[in-house]
């Protein structure tokens, strides 16, 4: 059963509600935790991937210079392109 204290509560509720219009759609607070859930969840992403780009010691080797065996050429193509990089050590 309620008191007339929470009675007269709600009856200022009711009023409030009644003066917002009703074609008007907000997101209210429910959309403010969604999106506030969502940008924390970015900006976490975005420190895990610094921090594991950081980990990457990645040197390319540098071009050689045009030989003329054939052979040598290729050799040093076969050689740049099956390295992986690699993380950093220590």
């Amino acid at each position: 059963m309620m008191s007339a204290t929470s009675t007269l509560a709600v009856t200022h509720f009711v009023t409030l509600a009644d003066s917002f219009d009703k074609d008007k759609v907000t997101p209210g607070v429910l959309g403010f935790i969604v999106f506030a859930v969502i940008g924390g969840a970015v900006w976490l992403l975005m420190k895990s991937m610094n921090r594991h780009m950081k980990k990457v010691d990645f040197e390319e080797a540098p071009e050689a210079p045009a030989a003329s065996d054939g052979a040598e050429a290729a050799k040093g193509t076969a050689q740049r392109t099956s390295g992986k990089a690699q993380p950093k050590t220590g």
